[in-house]
């Protein structure tokens, strides 16, 4: 044992110490590496095997001779006398090589089966494309697409993100996180609710438009428990930290329910539902409303709809208590009047079919009334029965001779 070969053990145990490796996994790459360097002169045998002296350091080359079986049938020992040499120039290379291979597989372990995991990192770079978060031994990238539109991520920013992906490169583990994802609001929740993390209250369903809204539906393992109260907290307190955290996209908290037409109600909160009508054909809920309630219902640009359809499943169609009765009464298939009295050119008042054809006087349209069979009879709109009334004060008033002869006899009678 040479003074050498102390100082070479000594400086592997130390960086197996600080790089987390161990001895023996540094020892077998540095014999593997010395192999090639034996076979690369030219009196070297064509098998040859390295063995390291953990406790001495020592190194020896045997040269072996295999049968057909890659049985070894001879083996000497052929350390060339520099050989020393040649191992310190290739220890350092292998060393490093080593540790990085090794760093990147630490690094991937520590990592690999976290999808669906949050992480916390330090906004390191931001382009147009991606951003850089330092997690402390890796770096993640939330990509354009996985950040929230109106987000500014400053360097130095704390963030929290859900992992979506994490995949094994040359260069290392490359972990690809969210800030839209919907699970990052389940896993904001588990970390504010006790009773979340220990099982007790579950987040069946969660709806989400990333930056704006956010709704989820909750239920309770233990009847003592309100899985609503539990996830708001005291004053709020618990919502408000998610809230922050997703600085200040809005989440409602409704309670689950098995029965759809309760789902239902809770999810378009915080609207009152006054009825809802199930079709399991189409999968769609007709949702009725107070008609004050229906823009709550509705939501900004559909937003409350939207939510509520995605969190239950069921396509959604709100309507308020006018619109149905309209609906139930039949006027709301009619898409246009049946006709209108106008003005012709020389002043006449006519009957104008909504429907197209020619223009009946009031005389015409009266006749034609009076001929139509009682089966067959069609029933005028109050605009058509005070049309000849309208027409006969519009010609009068048209005629001063009339009102003449009509104001005459009265006043005769009078006197």
């Amino acid at each position: 044992m040479s003074k050498t070969n102390f100082e070479f053990l000594d400086a592997l145990g130390q960086i197996a110490r600080d790089k987390g490796i161990s001895v023996e996994t540094l020892l077998d790459a540095l014999a593997n590496a010395l192999v090639a360097a034996y076979k690369r002169r030219p009196d070297a045998a064509e098998e040859a095997v390295v063995t390291i002296d953990p406790d001495s350091g020592e190194i020896r080359v045997y040269g072996q001779e295999l049968d057909e079986d890659g049985e070894v049938i001879r083996e000497w020992d052929d350390t060339p006398d520099d050989f020393g040499r040649i191992a310190a120039q290739t220890a350092k290379q292998v060393i490093l090589q080593r540790i990085r291979e090794v760093e990147r597989d630490m690094k991937y372990e520590e990592y690999a089966g976290r999808e669906g995991d949050i992480v916390t990192g330090i906004v390191q770079q931001t382009d147009n494309r991606y951003t850089l978060l330092d997690l402390g031994k890796v770096e993640a990238l939330l990509p354009q697409a996985e950040q929230v539109s109106y987000e500014r991520y400053e360097h130095g920013t704390r963030l929290k993100a859900y992992i979506v992906e994490v995949r094994k490169t040359s260069k290392g583990p490359q972990i690809v996180v969210s800030r839209t994802h919907p699970g990052l609001i389940k896993r904001l929740f588990e970390l504010e609710v006790p009773e979340i993390s220990s099982g007790v209250v579950e987040i069946k369903a969660a709806a989400r438009e990333p930056g704006h809204r956010t709704k989820i539906a909750v239920w309770s393992n233990d009847p003592n428990v309100d899985p609503v109260g539990a996830c708001v907290g005291a004053r709020g307190s618990r919502v408000r930290m998610v809230t922050n955290e997703l600085r200040g996209e809005r989440v409602d908290v409704v309670p689950f329910s098995d029965d759809p037409v309760d789902l239902i109600q809770n999810a378009l909160a915080p609207a009152r539902v006054r009825e809802v009508r199930l079709d399991e054909e189409t999968g769609t809920a007709t949702v009725v409303v107070s008609d004050f309630q229906l823009s709550l219902a509705i939501g900004k640009e559909g937003q409350n709809a939207r939510l509520a359809a995605r969190l239950t499943g069921w396509r959604i169609d709100i309507k308020s208590e006018t619109q149905l009765a309209e609906e139930e009464a039949g006027y709301g298939d009619q898409e246009w009047a049946e006709g209108e009295w106008v003005e012709d050119e020389s002043g006449e008042m006519v009957w104008k079919p909504a429907e197209g054809g020619e223009a009946m006087s009031a005389e015409e349209w009266t006749h034609q009334a009076d001929v139509t069979p009682a089966d067959e009879a069609v029933t005028p709109t109050p605009e058509a029965e005070a049309a000849p009334a309208a027409v006969a004060e519009a010609e009068a008033a048209a005629s001063p001779a009339a009102v003449v002869e009509t104001a005459a006899p009265a006043a005769g009678a009078e006197a």
